[in-house]
């Protein structure tokens, strides 16, 4: 993997920070993905992507809000996630090239709230919450469907914030890790593995920026 330099960023949410990880080969675009609300940038599926893509020609910036800064144990109102957020864009849209919103969980509906406003050309929502557990009827499909630009939902298919069959039509990708939870585990009885998971989920990924040219 590519060496990971860290920096970071005032925003009117407190101070931010973000880890480059750089394109190995010609950078084409930068993909920007921050954590969710139950931990940071270490989880798997984020993991998974820094290691995989830089190869590919994607820089990949994984940003920490400043509530994870800060030490912080309780994400704030979606409100404040998204100040943090627009206040680490310019940074982010730096390098010049393509930056593709993503996150995964509270994040990626994040990315999906601020895409068009802040031009992102694209939107990665990794677990997107499309409801609370249990809570079917408290959808937040409007905010996957009114991103603006092309977007690719990733989802476990056992999700309890979402399963892939729950997901309503609309102008957005879907792919599926089979037996993920939330978090992208896999039961042992399923006869997938960790690693395996991260293999379709990276794929899923890879594929699909490359069609965004």
């Amino acid at each position: 993997m590519s060496r990971p330099r860290t920096q970071n960023v005032i925003t009117d949410a407190g101070e931010a920070r973000i880890t480059w990880v750089p394109a190995t080969t010609a950078p084409r675009l930068v993909l920007a993905v921050s954590h969710g609300a139950g931990g940071g940038i270490e989880v798997r599926d984020l993991k998974a992507l820094a290691a995989a893509l830089p190869a590919h020609g994607v820089t990949v910036a994984l940003v920490e809000q400043p509530w994870r800064v800060a030490g912080k144990k309780v994400a704030p109102a979606p409100k404040t996630l998204d100040t943090g957020w627009r206040g680490l864009w310019p940074a982010l849209a730096a390098p010049g090239l393509p930056v593709v919103a993503g996150g995964r969980s509270a994040g990626a509906r994040v990315a999906c709230r601020t895409a068009a406003e802040l031009g992102a050309a694209a939107v990665l929502a990794l677990s997107f919450p499309l409801h609370p557990p249990g809570r079917p009827e408290k959808s937040r499909a409007d905010e996957l469907l009114g991103t603006g630009v092309p977007t690719l939902v990733v989802q476990g298919g056992n999700d309890p914030f979402g399963r892939p069959e729950e997901f309503p039509p609309g102008a957005y990708e879907l792919a599926q890790v089979p037996y993920g939870d939330h978090g992208f585990a896999v039961p042992k009885k399923s006869g997938l593995t960790v690693a395996q998971a991260m293999e379709v989920l990276t794929g899923a990924v890879t594929g699909w920026l490359t069609s965004l040219g």
